[in-house]
C-alpha cells in the first residue's frame, strides 16, 4: 500500500470493514469485544436510534458495538483493514464514531504504510455498556453482527477464521433491530 501525501489510515476492525476496500493488517496487544454502547432511549440529532424489526417499537436498551481492549498474553492479534483517509475524512469519522476516541496505533500495526489510527471505546461509551450489562439491558443488533461477519468473510476464509480467533462477542443478547438515522438539529 503506497501512501499519498496528506493521507493517513484508520484500522477498521468492526463496522468499517464491510466495503472498506483497505488492505488487511494485524493489530497486536488487543482483543475485539462488544464493549461500547449507545443509550437507545435518547435522541441525539444527527445520530441514530434502533427499533424492533418486528413491531417498530423503540426498546429502552443500550445497543452495543465493537471495541478493542487489552489482550491476555499469547492472544492472537486483531485483524482488520487499513482504510486510507484524508484529514477532512478523519474529522467526518470522528463525528461518526462519537462513542469512541481516535488513538494512534502505528507502532502496533504490522507494516504500517504511514500513521495509523484506531477508534477505541470512549469512557462514556464504555460506561453506557457497563450500565446496560449490569441492568441486563445491553443488546447488539443482529444486522450489525451479520454485517461485521460478512465483511470478514469477504476478505476470505483465513481472515474470517482470524476474526473469530481474535473476537469475543459472547454474552450479549442479539436482537432483531433496525437502525433509524436521525436528522441533524
Amino acid at each position: 500500500m503506497r501512501r499519498a501525501a496528506g493521507v493517513e489510515f484508520v484500522f477498521g476492525y468492526g463496522s468499517l470493514v464491510p466495503g472498506a476496500g483497505g488492505e488487511v493488517r494485524r493489530l497486536a496487544g488487543v482483543r475485539r469485544v462488544l464493549g461500547v454502547a449507545m443509550d437507545n432511549a435518547l435522541d441525539v440529532p444527527g445520530y441514530k436510534r434502533f427499533v424492533d424489526a418486528a413491531d417498530g417499537s423503540r426498546p429502552a436498551v443500550f445497543v452495543a458495538f465493537a471495541d478493542l481492549v487489552p489482550a491476555p498474553a499469547g492472544a492472537p492479534p486483531v485483524n482488520g483493514v487499513l482504510v486510507p483517509v484524508a484529514a477532512d475524512g478523519l474529522a467526518a469519522l470522528d463525528a461518526r464514531e462519537r462513542n469512541y476516541d481516535r488513538i494512534d496505533v502505528t507502532g502496533r500495526i504490522e507494516a504500517p504504510p504511514g500513521r495509523v489510527w484506531a477508534y477505541t471505546g470512549s469512557r462514556a461509551g464504555r460506561q453506557r455498556f457497563a450500565r446496560g450489562a449490569a441492568a441486563g439491558t445491553v443488546v447488539v443488533a443482529r444486522a450489525y453482527v451479520e454485517a461485521v461477519q460478512a465483511g470478514f468473510r469477504a476478505l476470505g476464509a483465513a481472515e474470517h477464521r482470524a476474526f473469530l480467533a481474535s473476537t469475543d462477542f459472547g454474552g450479549v443478547p442479539v436482537w432483531a433491530l433496525e437502525r433509524v438515522d436521525l436528522p441533524p438539529a
